[in-house]
């Protein structure tokens, strides 16, 4: 499971695919409604914020704005849509690994999206983190 902490406009169409349905597997996990990954160590972040639910919804709603402004059909009603709102916190030393990650990814995958994005120093996170300095989470496994 990979939950980028990146803005989804970086991935790649099989990397927005996949952001779904892992992002929507976390949700289920949350809900209490599958065995699988209750442990998975990327789902810490959600699992702690206050409000687990609103939060996992809130990055799911980007992932649909992103897959709507590519016209994909993701099913909408799969999320709850909340006027809440949701911060976590990543830190640039997250970011960077999961750059780092994603461009490796795509030079092998997506030659031309890798091209479009290899000049990018900072990319954005996903708007509902606010990026603090550190190294790299202590739940990532590298």
């Amino acid at each position: 499971m990979r939950l980028w902490s990146l803005h989804p406009k970086y991935l790649d169409p099989q990397g927005l695919v996949a952001l779904w349905r892992e992002a929507l597997l976390a949700k289920a996990v949350l809900c209490g409604e599958t065995r699988g990954y209750r442990s998975h160590p990327q789902l810490e972040r959600f699992q702690n914020h206050t409000t687990p639910l609103v939060a996992m919804s809130l990055y799911l709603q980007t992932i649909y704005a992103e897959a709507v402004a590519r016209g994909y059909a993701f099913d909408k009603s799969k999320i709850q849509v909340t006027a809440d709102s949701a911060t976590l916190v990543v830190t640039s030393g997250q970011l960077d690994y999961e750059w780092a990650h994603l461009m490796n990814k795509l030079r092998v995958r997506n030659f031309v999206l890798y091209q479009k994005w290899q000049e990018t120093i900072t990319p954005e996170p996903h708007p509902m983190f606010e990026v603090r300095a550190g190294q790299v989470e202590s739940w990532e496994r590298q």
